[in-house]
């Protein structure tokens, strides 16, 4: 995962090649001026609604804040890597979710695959945006909340869903959980 100082100078780069000021990039995207101050000054790692949100406003793929490098296809993410940054608690952000991309170095994508760890105590993150969502749960037990409903998952149950109706997910029964997650967004 690239590092969140990247990301918010990138967030910045695009912004100011649209000659967007702060406050515009707040009204198109939804997200707070303070929040987005703090992620291009590096201070934050936005979550992925957030971040969704800004590179949507900004007409970019999430990719484009997330990549670090180029690779050719394909691209493989092995289990043991994963495990690695799972064990090292890299990328926990403030709602208490990691989300480590399976896409990294493809430029040319048309989703974006993650693998997410949430800890047990992590926050409800409400978000809303294009496209759609597809969710894999692997371990532990997740709660989805998509517009009125609330939905438990279990190991090896999946939800796709308009990712438009606003949504959230986070691990639920005190314990951690993770899973895969595939976002698309049109352009």
């Amino acid at each position: 995962m690239v590092e969140q100082g990247k990301v918010g100078g990138r967030i910045r780069m695009y912004r100011e090649r649209l000659g967007m000021g702060v406050e515009d990039l707040s009204s198109k995207s939804g997200i707070d001026v303070k929040v987005i101050e703090a992620v291009e000054r590096g201070d934050v790692l936005p979550a992925l609604g957030a971040l969704t949100k800004i590179s949507r406003a900004l007409g970019q793929r999430l990719g484009t804040f997330m990549d670090d490098q180029f690779k050719p296809d394909p691209i493989i993410t092995r289990a043991e890597d994963l495990e690695a940054a799972n064990i090292a608690g890299e990328g926990m952000n403030e709602f208490g979710y990691a989300s480590h991309s399976l896409a990294i170095g493809k430029p040319d994508r048309h989703m974006d695959p993650f693998r997410i760890e949430f800890a047990a105590d992590g926050k409800e993150n409400t978000s809303s945006h294009e496209g759609e969502e597809l969710i894999i749960c692997l371990s532990g037990e997740m709660e989805l909340k998509y517009g009125n409903e609330t939905i438990t998952l279990k190991p090896g149950d999946t939800a796709y869903y308009n990712s438009v109706v606003k949504h959230s997910l986070r691990a639920t029964g005190g314990k951690p959980a993770s899973i895969y997650g595939v976002v698309f967004m049109p352009f």
